[in-house]
């Protein structure tokens, strides 16, 4: 997996090394010399990682990463701080500044690889999202929202056998976080992550293999997606870099600065709320692409498309499909005396009356205006035109409240039912059946079902 490095550093000697390390391992590599260029770099260049000094001239990579982390353009960049400054104040400046994480020369090949790959791994996901979202806003399906209100108090779970190290942890986190603990969670039936926002695993568990249940927590679906916050010894470097590759999010080293783990971890569930947000905004957009705004039915578009798979069965031998169309009588007369807002209410009351009297499987659709669509997968004609007379019987049997409540109004409809006849019947034909049998039901005085057979 190859992608895009920034190299920032004021060294020639240093951006060279690291060009040389990344270039070996297949990155493309563009270099910036100070903080200033690295801004301008990153703005026009649009890197998928930026690999950034701290100590430089002319501007420093403090101030460069809250500039790179307040602009929408470069904020979701991944920012790993290199410096040979290794200790807790410059860590702790890095994470605040935004930087995602933090490696200190002479940097080690192994951990700047585990590191680039792992951010890689999350810039393609949020990559893919956010072009998802793009193309949702240009089509109007999502609103512009870059609000970033607080964080939260998130759900961490931290996994660790040795229940005296596990508290200390959760302690830490009580105070910005509601943790639970490896133990207890097996007792609530939380241990398999539902509700879960973050993990925190530690690599010494004597009980259970900490690497293999890294691997377990990434391969399953309800947790793949869950941040792992790796706690090791210096020791285990090697193993927790094995973490990384296995799918985890991030490193803090023993002893745990509480400080810094507060840091780390609100970074994680940062991310992990951005993300999580993006995707049910996708979601959100997806439903609205196929979805009647007014009335919650899906819409004439996702009814053309099901229409056409049904009817590519149907006439390939398969079972045959139906629909009927649905037409609530004198709708005119209702707008025209309440007003557009009562015609409304009508069609929306409508629409949850068809929605309860459809099987599970058939498709209730707005076709536009007061004009409704049911598709009845594997139905015979006759099923049809029952299932429509209860839909009839159903609107006609009991008064529509308008005005909020405050008012009745009687509210009848017409139905024409056509069923495919299996021999090439394209959608056209079916629609034009069933809307010949809905005006035979309207010219014979309307709040009845008429039925005809595709030609």
């Amino acid at each position: 997996m190859s992608s895009r490095v920034l190299v920032v550093d004021d060294i020639l000697a240093n951006r060279k090394l690291l060009q040389a390390k990344l270039s070996h391992e297949y990155f493309q590599v563009v270099t910036a010399s100070n903080g200033e260029e690295a801004l301008e770099v990153a703005r026009t260049q649009h890197p998928d990682i930026i690999l950034l000094d701290v100590m430089m001239p002319v501007m420093d990579g403090f101030e460069a990463c809250e500039i790179l982390k307040s602009e929408q353009r470069t904020q979701h960049i991944p920012i790993v701080m290199v410096t040979a400054l290794g200790d807790r104040d410059h860590r702790l400046k890095g994470l605040m500044a935004g930087a995602d994480d933090f490696l200190t020369k002479p940097v080690d090949d192994f951990a700047l690889m585990s590191r680039i790959r792992a951010l890689t791994k999350y810039k393609l996901v949020m990559d893919e999202l956010r072009s998802r979202e793009a193309s949702g806003r240009r089509i109007g399906v999502i609103e512009a929202d870059d609000s970033r209100g607080p964080i939260e108090p998130a759900r961490i779970l931290v996994v660790d056998d040795n229940e005296r190290q596990a508290r200390r942890i959760g302690l830490t986190l009580k105070q910005e976080h509601r943790p639970v603990l490896w133990s207890e969670a097996q007792s609530e039936g939380a241990a398999g992550g539902a509700g879960i926002d973050l993990i925190v695993l530690s690599l010494d568990a004597k009980a259970f293999d900490p690497l293999r249940l890294c691997a377990h927590f990434k391969s399953q679906q309800i947790t793949r997606d869950l941040p792992i916050l790796i706690v090791a010894d210096f020791e285990d470097e090697g193993k927790a870099m094995r973490a990384l590759e296995l799918g985890a999010s991030d490193i803090i080293m023993r002893p745990i600065d509480t400080e810094e783990l507060s840091a780390r971890v609100r970074t994680q569930v940062r991310k992990k709320r951005y993300l999580d947000t993006m995707r049910r905004r996708l979601d959100e957009s997806m439903e609205l692409a196929i979805t009647d705004q007014l009335t919650g039915l899906f819409n004439r578009r996702h009814m053309m498309k099901q229409l056409d798979q049904f009817l590519q069965r149907a006439n390939a031998g398969g079972p045959p499909v139906s629909v009927f169309i649905a037409d609530i009588d004198h709708f005119k007369r209702v707008n025209d005396t309440y007003g557009h807002d009562v015609g409304d209410e009508v069609l929306q009351e409508f629409a949850e009356r068809m929605r309860e009297n459809v099987r599970p499987g058939d498709i209730p659709c707005r076709q536009g205006g007061e004009e409704f669509v049911v598709i009845m997968p594997n139905t015979p004609g006759d099923m049809a035109s029952a299932a429509a007379e209860r839909l009839r019987r159903k609107v006609a049997g009991d008064f529509f409240p308008i005005e909020r409540g405050k008012n009745r109004l009687d509210v009848t409809i017409s139905l024409g039912v056509s069923t495919s006849s299996g021999e090439n019947c394209t959608i056209d034909e079916l629609l034009k059946s069933a809307d010949q049998a809905l005006y035979d039901a309207k010219h014979a005085g309307r709040n009845q079902v008429k039925s005809r057979q595709a030609a």
